[in-house]
């Protein structure tokens, strides 16, 4: 029987890591370099010189690497799901796409082409055996894990995968890249959307989407400016508004709380923590469960993005499979088209995107419509 597990090798330090350890514990390693975005000419684009550390990391572990294009299922199963979205309002996470329908999709099936037992990854997370399977778990490095971003997997494509990294904090994963020679021990962590970048978001957004100009509104429906379009813009936000300072108002940041997608209207408020920002609750689509589905209202914690600490709240299942999450404290900027992923200690029990959000004060705007 084979005992060889290919990794996806990125041509960052934590993949490599990754192949490391796992030759260390005698697996065959083989290596894959996929990419998911044809290269622009730009330079913001790194994927030739990922590939270069890539075949680097491969050399010095004296492993061989595959290279292969997934750029026309990443168009298809993830850009035009984040295109329509951001059309819609709403603000996606494509990442969240990226590792279910490619990197645990087409590129684990790949590797199975290639005779892999087992495909590996350098994410930070664990992947643990319980009473009825494999379980997906936060990684040792609280700061670094990615759970949240792993919750869409299909738990059958989990249990065929390693990530011998999880256990490790981020500190000793650059330390054993650097005591075993391999040269990107010390290349800076990726950071922005995969095929974003560094660019400016807005300027990239906007090569894909027309702008569709419309008001800025103050909660009481004073006009304070014009915004570029909808799709420019997310909850929270604060930079690139274009307000300024006005007359009669505090001399407060503005941050946008509401599109009203109907008006074709950005609503901003003045204050990082304002009400309006707040949400006690939000109803979910369809939950990903990673474990047996929950019934009856449980208590758990919950992250509506990643980096945040879990926050305590009751899931409420419904029969069509999404749910009402009420949170025990109100949450900033709960964005609709982002994701609820449910915790249940260091276990992540799975997640669903936010469909709607409840304010955690009486909405002036639902008020004056009302009217």
């Amino acid at each position: 029987m084979s005992h060889r597990v290919i990794v996806g090798l990125s041509g960052g330090v934590d993949s490599a890591v990754a192949a490391l350890l796992l030759k260390e514990q005698g697996w065959e390693v083989q290596g894959l370099f996929m990419s998911n975005w044809e290269e622009d000419d730009d330079g913001y684009c790194t994927a030739a010189q990922d590939f270069q550390d890539a075949r680097a990391v491969a050399h010095e572990l004296g492993i061989p690497l595959h290279r292969v294009s997934f750029a026309a299922e990443y168009r298809e199963r993830v850009f035009r799901y984040f295109l329509a979205e951001h059309s819609a309002g709403r603000t996606p996470n494509p990442d969240v796409l990226c590792n279910r329908e490619i990197k645990f999709g087409v590129a684990l099936s790949y590797a199975r082409r290639l005779g892999a037992t087992r495909f590996a990854t350098g994410h930070y997370a664990r992947i643990l055996s319980g009473p009825s399977g494999a379980e997906l778990h936060k990684a040792r490095d609280a700061s670094k894990d990615q759970t949240y971003f792993l919750h869409a997997v299909g738990i059958e494509h989990l249990a065929d995968t390693l990530m011998p990294i999880g256990e490790l904090e981020k500190g000793a994963v650059r330390e054993r890249a650097r005591r075993a020679g391999l040269p990107v021990f010390d290349k800076p962590d990726s950071t922005g959307i995969c095929f974003v970048g560094e660019r400016p978001f807005r300027e990239f957004l906007g090569r894909f989407l027309a702008d569709r100009p419309g008001p800025i509104e103050s909660a009481d429906g004073e006009r304070l400016g014009v915004h570029r379009g909808l799709a420019f813009y997310t909850l929270g936000q604060r930079e690139g508004l274009g307000i300024g300072g006005r007359a009669h108002h505090a001399e407060l940041p503005w941050f946008v709380a509401r599109k009203d997608t109907v008006r074709n209207t950005l609503i901003v408020v003045q204050g990082h923590d304002h009400p309006l920002l707040l949400s006690s609750a939000l109803t979910s689509g369809r939950i990903h469960w990673l474990s047996e589905p929950r019934g009856g209202p449980f208590s758990c914690g919950v992250k509506v993005r990643y980096r945040q600490a879990d926050q305590a709240a009751v899931i409420e299942p419904r029969a069509d499979g999404s749910a009402q999450v009420r949170f025990e404290k109100p949450q900033r900027a709960v964005t609709p088209g982002q994701y609820a992923v449910i915790y249940e200690g260091g276990r992540c029990l799975g997640g669903a995107v936010i469909e709607s959000t409840c304010p955690a004060t009486v909405d002036p705007l639902s008020a004056r419509s009302a009217a």
